[in-house]
């Protein structure tokens, strides 16, 4: 064989060789979906709670590592993903892929800012915290076998651990001035004491050995009952106490005296990017100002049309304090506060096929806020559960002081909580299993909390406000997520003050004043999220007018629901996107009939 054919065969095998192994030319397709899959094994074993909810049991035994390193790794891995994503030619990929592309390239974008500006050294809110998720284990583990149990137990007596690495990212913040406001925290220990207890019994983790399954042997079920017992008395309690005094001695006696976002160390900038995710648009904090003014005028003449119809003789303040004292607007007990609630929400489920071609397979149930957190949390609030539970959603109601839970909003709220809301939202994104495993398990707070608003609103189609004043209440919610832009936007970038802000929304909305307080300190601890409500219902509303418009007899109400709803949580640009091509696509239906 001569020279020239002996090095041509074997150039020729090399690179058969290689390209089985390196393509020079990827598919960007497989590129993107192998992008997706590290990312996701990475976060799944990076947090075992995280892993638990999706059904992934591997992980059941340990807590997530909260050390500072931990952030730091993570933060080199997502700069990483994030530099390889960017090589990648968003053209080439499939309509669905540019989606999920932009989805992705958004939230690891705001997981970089988010470390970049030590986010993580604030791992509590003014009613939310990771001592207070973690006290809604019981309820969110797998609870089948005695080696569930041994697993729960396991992460038990991890939270120990767990809690003393919170608090050394709490004690850094406090040293680097980045913390929460010390005026949100009045009040806060009750989150934190309500878990110490004298006896396991009376322990919120000691729900699960009250109840085992029927196959478990009565010796099992002693040992598992008195290792439950060992470490919930031994090891979560004290570290509930040892937090606590934390709190009252070290964090709060140093956390910081400002309230606004621009008053942290790269203050300004973290407001900024807070807008942007938080609304997923272009808008900075005056446009979001002056957009909420707006709307707050507007919704003014609603309310004033009310007050006209009701033949009430005074001003709007006089009207606003006349549904805060009237005892007709109020339970006189938790459980009659629950049992409207849920009659209400049953009214509404009746209602759902009409307007919806899609329902969710899981169903939720309407439950009382704990008493642990019930203080310092807001009126109601959806808390999800994973598929595979036992346990379905459920609609929180806040039934603490009862003076603060008018009933005229109690139709308002179940809307946006339970259904067509976030329980319907959340539960159908979690059936999508064509879509990638970060969009499924993936909340855009403008998109699910705009959903929740413009649900809301759709009661009145419903015909579910039965009366002026509980269509007030419908205004006076739709008036507080107004009030909210004026508000959050104020606190964080116009130096308003805390007095001030309240009193902007007292003599706005018919909001209890009890609830004013909590939602303004909410508001103060958690800059931006309050702009997500009106900003995502707006986009809906908008884009169902220029459905309807196009399409005018064509329009389907339960199509348009079904599409808006179909892909999971996305931005509203790519809701916009999804909505034209709808439109489009029904438009062509329409000729072709």
């Amino acid at each position: 064989m001569c020279h020239f054919l002996s090095s041509f065969i074997t150039v020729f095998i090399i690179g058969l060789t290689l390209s089985s192994h390196q393509n020079p030319f990827p598919d960007p397709h497989t590129t993107f979906h192998q992008i997706l899959r590290e990312e996701w094994n990475y976060r799944v074993q990076h947090n075992p709670l995280l892993a638990t909810s999706i059904g992934n049991h591997n992980y059941d035994h340990l807590l997530p590592s909260a050390k500072e390193e931990d952030f730091q790794e993570q933060n080199q891995f997502l700069k990483q993903i994030l530099q390889r994503l960017k090589a990648i030619d968003r053209a080439r990929l499939s309509v669905e892929d540019q989606v999920s592309y932009d989805i992705f390239l958004y939230e690891t974008e705001d997981r970089i800012a988010d470390f970049a500006f030590k986010a993580y050294l604030i791992p509590i809110s003014a009613d939310d915290g990771f001592h207070i998720t973690f006290a809604r284990l019981p309820r969110q583990v797998p609870l089948r076998t005695v080696q569930d149990y041994h697993n729960y137990i396991k992460r038990l007596i991890a939270f120990s651990d767990y809690m003393e690495q919170h608090i050394v990212l709490m004690k850094k913040g406090a040293r680097s001035g980045i913390t929460l406001p010390r005026i949100v925290l009045e009040g806060y220990e009750t989150t934190i004491t309500n878990h110490v207890v004298a006896q396991a019994e009376a322990s919120v983790f000691y729900e699960p050995f009250q109840s085992f399954p029927v196959a478990m042997s009565a010796t099992e079920k002693e040992n598992l009952t008195q290792q439950g017992k060992k470490a919930i008395m031994e090891v979560v309690v004290p570290a509930y106490q040892r937090f606590a005094i934390f709190m009252k001695e070290e964090y709060i006696p140093h956390s910081r005296t400002t309230i606004a976002a621009s008053e942290l160390p790269q203050g300004k900038g973290y407001y900024a990017q807070r807008v942007r995710y938080f609304t997923t648009l272009d808008m900075n904090a005056e446009q979001v100002h002056q957009l909420g003014l707006s709307e707050v005028k507007r919704i003014k003449r609603e309310m004033e049309k009310i007050i006209v119809q009701v033949g009430f003789k005074g001003s709007f303040a006089d009207f606003l304090n006349f549904l805060r004292t009237d005892p007709q607007f109020y339970a006189t007990t938790p459980e009659e506060l629950l049992k409207e609630a849920s009659f209400i929400a049953k009214t509404i489920d009746a209602k759902l096929p009409a307007y919806f071609g899609k329902l969710p397979r899981q169903p939720y149930g309407v439950q009382a806020v704990p008493a642990s957190i019930a203080p310092k949390y807001t009126g109601g609030r959806y808390v999800e559960a994973p598929l595979e539970s036992k346990e379905p959603g459920y609609y929180w109601v806040n039934t603490y002081k009862l003076k603060s839970r008018p009933l005229y909003v109690l139709t308002s709220l179940t809307l946006h909580e339970a259904v067509p809301g976030h329980h319907l939202q959340i539960a159908l994104s979690k059936e999508l299993s064509d879509l990638p495993e970060f969009r499924q398990n993936l909340y855009i707070s403008t998109y699910g909390e705009g959903w929740g608003l413009y649900s809301e609103w759709l009661g009145l189609e419903m015909g579910l406000y039965t009366n002026p004043y509980s269509n007030f209440g419908r205004l006076t919610y739709e008036m507080w997520r107004a009030c909210r832009l004026v508000v959050d936007t104020g606190i964080h970038a116009m130096g308003w003050t805390r007095q001030q802000a309240m009193d902007y929304m007292a003599a706005h909305t018919a909001l209890s004043l009890h609830e004013v307080q909590t939602e303004t300190d909410r508001y103060i601890a958690w800059p931006g999220q309050a702009l997500s409500y009106k900003i995502g219902e707006l986009k809906i509303k908008d884009l169902r007018k220029k459905a309807e418009e196009q399409l005018k007899e064509k329009f389907d109400i339960r199509k348009f629901h079904d599409e808006v709803l179909a892909h999971g949580a996305i931005t509203l640009s790519v809701l916009e996107k999804n909505i034209d091509s709808y439109i489009a696509k029904s438009l062509l239906e329409k000729q072709n009939e």
